[in-house]
């Protein structure tokens, strides 16, 4: 094409181009659209969603969610929808506004959390989940959109996912009305895995900070999470941006979006940009005389501290293992990668420096070290189930003496679901600690003979840290190797509830 036929077609009018043109795309998620449709409105935007649509929604908890887009549903009240979305927000914002308005039917997500609405509906029996890893929900979306309709994964092996018989939707009564179809389950090279099969969506409403009038899209920092696989997963893609820039302003090696994929965008008129949990850098002066329970959790840190290296990629999970980054010496560098999309966290934030774009994978505000780097949840995932991550630090429920691991449901009663949890802990080249407490309230013991509740991952754990000592895995058998200075050896086996041996060089307990 000459350049004189190249600036005629760009400087035609998009809605004239669409119409005069009809361009077939052979795929699953085909549309006849040559160009995207640049809306006036939010509600214009999602005005063809009908009911019992299925629709994927970007976004990880708050951060780069399509907050216009899902107001404008508010307004339509379409409904028996099923929506694809790591999680539903909170009560108050988000898709968890959708749910309040019951037009939701079945949510496909990987985590709960903190949404008290969404755990009622579903534990009511008023709402269907289906709970799905985070990594595998990341590659189900990507496959999808790359037109691969299913792939084997270790994630999730030996659990409920694999085996079936997860309530995705219960009776009024309790009992499960609809439960989880098993896996086909494969071996490859002397390892476990399972199947799972590629997402697609009538709908993607995601969220880019900017696009260019071609329709390419750019997403910043963290807020790339799980919109830039679900862009390329539905028939309909609807991309609401905070700016429109001119052709030429997203340098074409700086796409992350590319326009093919995109069919409406709408410049979005505000952003409320809610942040779930503002933690701010703490100041050395004031300093408060910590408590009982947060001294007993700050030896448990200290002594999980202790399995940095220098150089290592670790990841840490929600709460506490996430304090075990405030012990790392001065003199080590080590490399945190969290699974909503970035590598090089670094300390909390200054007031001055809170970004509603970057976020952990707890949805607390972080800032980044220099050579860090953002991207995608189906790459986040991609570092962590091809082994790249050296050391996983996770909470826990329950610990068998085989290293079985239960963390994520109690059935009937409370249900955060597994997150990113079962798959840090599939992968064999990555070292998996789990820092808890030893018992539970009422002290019932969690670390047992089996587990009782439902498991995040069969014989994946390779050391336990409580306030009593630490306990590894080795040759397939629970030995005590360290014991806190201030406990005995009978006070550690009346509080665990399964046979462990005792190691010959038994050391008092680590701390950094």
């Amino acid at each position: 094409m000459s350049s004189k036929m190249t600036r005629l077609v760009f400087s035609l009018n998009k809605r004239q181009l669409v119409n005069s043109i009809a361009c077939t795309r052979n795929l699953s998620t085909s549309r006849f659209f040559l160009a995207p449709q640049f809306m006036e409105s939010a509600d214009e935007a999602v005005s063809d969603i009908k009911s019992g649509s299925k629709l994927l929604v970007g976004g990880f908890g708050l951060c780069g969610i399509p907050e216009n887009l899902i107001a404008g549903l508010l307004k339509t009240k379409v409904d028996n929808l099923t929506v694809v979305s790591n999680n539903a927000g909170v009560d108050t914002f988000g898709l968890g506004l959708l749910l309040k308005q019951k037009q939701i039917k079945r949510m496909i997500s990987s985590y709960v959390g903190e949404n008290a609405e969404f755990e009622r509906q579903y534990l009511q029996g008023e709402l269907e989940v289906e709970l799905t890893p985070q990594g595998t929900l990341a590659e189900r979306i990507r496959a999808g959109g790359a037109g691969i309709p299913a792939f084997f994964t270790p994630t999730a092996y030996g659990t409920l996912v694999h085996e079936g018989g997860s309530p995705i939707k219960y009776n009024k009564d309790g009992t499960i009305a609809i439960h989880s179809m098993p896996r086909e389950e494969r071996i490859f090279n002397g390892r476990n895995f399972i199947m799972e099969e590629g997402i697609t969506g009538d709908f993607a409403l995601v969220k880019a900070w900017k696009a260019d009038k071609a329709g390419n899209l750019i997403f910043r920092k963290t807020a790339n999470n799980f919109n830039h696989p679900m862009a390329k997963a539905a028939k309909i893609t609807i991309a609401e941006v905070e700016e429109i820039v001119e052709i030429g302003e997203i340098p074409p090696d700086q796409v992350h979006i590319p326009s093919i994929y995109v069919q409406k965008v709408i410049q979005g008129p505000s952003y409320e940009k809610r942040i779930e949990r503002v933690i701010l850098a703490k100041s050395d002066a004031g300093d408060k005389e910590l408590s009982p329970a947060a001294k007993m959790r700050e030896k448990i840190v200290r002594r999980a501290a202790c399995e940095f290296q220098d150089g290592m990629y670790a990841n840490l999970g929600i709460g506490m293992p996430m304090l075990a980054s405030n012990f790392i010496p001065p003199s080590m560098t080590v490399h945190l990668q969290s699974e909503n999309g970035i590598l090089g966290l670094g300390p909390f934030p200054t007031k001055e420096e809170v970004d509603p774009d970057l976020i952990n994978a707890g949805k607390q505000t972080v800032t980044a070290i220099p050579g860090s780097s953002y991207f995608s949840s189906d790459e986040s995932f991609a570092m962590i189930r091809g082994g790249h991550v050296d050391l996983t630090i996770l909470g826990a429920m329950q610990v068998s003496q085989s290293g079985d691991l239960a963390n994520w449901m109690i059935p009937g009663k409370m249900v955060k679901g597994m997150g990113g949890a079962m798959d840090l802990v599939a992968v064999a080249d990555t070292k998996v600690v789990v820092a808890m407490e030893h018992t539970a309230k009422g002290g019932k013991h969690k670390i047992l003979e089996n587990c009782s509740l439902p498991l995040t991952g069969m014989k994946c754990v390779d050391m336990v840290i409580t306030e009593m000592g630490v306990f590894e895995l080795q040759e397939g058998e629970l030995v005590l190797t360290e014991i806190d200075p201030d406990t005995s050896l009978d006070s550690v086996r009346a509080a665990t509830g399964c046979n462990f041996k005792v190691a010959d060089n038994l050391k008092q307990m680590s701390q950094l």
